[in-house]
């Protein structure tokens, strides 16, 4: 092509139309660790009434972990919300109604735990579609809040919560409790540190996706979690 050529250079403007699309496929995802671009795109990390704080767990339900998560609730008379995966719900098949009947709310993780960024928009749908069927039916409730994986959305994915009149749900602070290191004493300063009105606080009850073991410091960390949060005068509440 000549320096007097005026026809357009396909290739290149293909390439940075393909370029700006799949930016803008992920750019959602920076919201997890930009918590400054949440609120602009309707991802929520706080409470709805911006009072008393949120307990959720991710990854369950576990065999083991659930129970134990959900022995320490009820000794404490705190309800909490579990984002399950529905793998995990097809392992566990009674776990989700017993979360329910204790009181308990249920949402959408995912339905295989995967990197959203990895998936093309059809994965994502067909993940999603999944993960709401197995859970709605465990439960027998109807969800209304979201969280993907690893707190890494798409636009697919955003658009498909916003679709269907759900609420992303993020967090505000998190215990760092998948992690081998965790111990109960770790886990209660990360989670607290900070906490208050409107908080909503990250655990899991499940290592299908961690450390082996790890639910047990989780499960072991919740009593003093609570008190914590009881004497700065916060109260339990369903985000």
């Amino acid at each position: 092509m000549s320096v007097n050529d005026h026809r357009i250079p396909i290739a290149p403007i293909a390439g940075a139309l393909a370029g700006a699309a799949l930016l803008g496929y992920a750019a959602p995802a920076l919201a997890g660790a930009l918590p400054a671009l949440r609120a602009p795109l309707g991802i929520e990390d706080r409470t709805a009434s911006r009072s008393g704080y949120a307990l959720t767990f991710d990854d369950g339900p576990h065999a083991q972990g659930t129970p134990a998560v959900l022995s320490a609730l009820a000794d404490a008379g705190v309800s909490a919300t579990f984002f399950l995966v529905g793998e995990q719900v097809e392992r566990n098949p009674t776990l989700a109604s017993e979360i329910v009947a204790a009181g308990h709310g249920v949402a959408v993780h995912c339905n295989r735990h995967r990197n959203l960024l990895r998936l093309t928009p059809r994965q994502v749908r067909d993940d999603i579609d999944r993960a709401q069927a197995k859970i709605e039916q465990a439960s027998g409730r109807q969800v209304s809040l979201y969280r993907p994986p690893y707190g890494v959305l798409n636009s697919c994915a955003l658009r498909i919560a916003r679709q269907r009149g759900w609420r992303t749900l993020l967090w505000s602070h998190w215990g760092r409790d998948w992690e081998a290191a965790a111990t109960p004493e770790t886990i209660t300063a990360r989670i607290t540190d900070g906490a208050g009105e409107g908080a909503v606080l990250l655990l899991h009850d499940a290592d299908d996706y961690a450390a082996e073991g790890s639910w047990r410091a989780t499960a072991t960390a919740l009593p003093a979690i609570l008190e914590v949060l009881a004497e700065r005068g916060l109260e339990p509440q369903l985000p």
